[in-house]
């Protein structure tokens, strides 16, 4: 470590950064990140993949003054994505996407009912799918 503090006694002691970031930004980064890990944990649990967290911490001098330091941080949360369910379409003739294969013969006289049934249009008999 080259950069230390020296205590009354001569040894050098290095400030644990759990200290430090308790005070970035007034504390509000220390909040954030834990937010974060926790958010990230549970949708990991939720969807099974991975995602990240990326903490960046910039320090430069500021100007006129190399003793005081401006510091600022970022806080850059990748949460895993939960799948998508993909969708079947067919193109029409011209492009267009349907959901109904223009190869497929249409039956005009029979529609599906609630309960796997068909009913007839122009009877009104109806018919178990099978």
């Amino acid at each position: 470590m080259t950069d230390t503090t020296t205590e009354g006694d001569g040894d050098a002691h290095v400030r644990p950064f759990a200290d430090w970031l308790r005070e970035q930004a007034g504390g509000k980064s220390h909040d954030e990140l834990s937010d974060a890990v926790y958010d990230l944990v549970q949708r990991v649990k939720d969807t099974g993949k991975k995602g990240s967290l990326v903490y960046t911490i910039n320090i430069g001098p500021m100007k006129g003054d190399k003793d005081v330091l401006m510091i600022d941080d970022q806080i850059k949360l990748k949460l895993p994505e939960h799948d998508r369910k993909a969708s079947l379409f067919y193109t029409d003739k011209v492009g267009n996407l349907t959901r109904t294969d223009p190869n497929q013969l249409v039956f005009e006289s029979l529609r599906e009912v609630e309960g796997g049934q068909l009913v007839d249009v122009q009877t009104g008999e109806l018919r178990e799918v099978t």
